[in-house]
């Protein structure tokens, strides 16, 4: 499990990077991510409103950017469904 964290935590910081800061991901970044790291789940928002909805879901401070916190909550929803725990 302490690998998988450390490349969960690795993976946030390489796409936070993108567009400046290594702690949040902006709208694109969270985009590239979710197409790149989990593109099954991806398939369920094709479009830019949909991502849009999704990342202001998990974004808690309504600051247009989501925390690796904040980011963690659909790595839990994900997590969750996977193993077939109730939520």
């Amino acid at each position: 499990m302490e690998a998988a964290i450390t490349t969960l935590v690795s993976q946030f910081k390489v796409f936070a990077g993108k567009d400046g800061s290594t702690s949040t991901l902006s709208k694109d970044e969270f985009q590239n991510l979710l197409t790149s790291q989990l593109p099954s789940y991806a398939k369920n928002f094709s479009s830019a409103a949909e991502v849009d909805q999704l990342m202001s879901s998990l974004d808690d401070n309504n600051d247009g950017e989501l925390t690796f916190s904040e980011f963690w909550k659909l790595l839990g929803k994900l997590a969750s469904k996977q193993g077939g725990f109730s939520q």
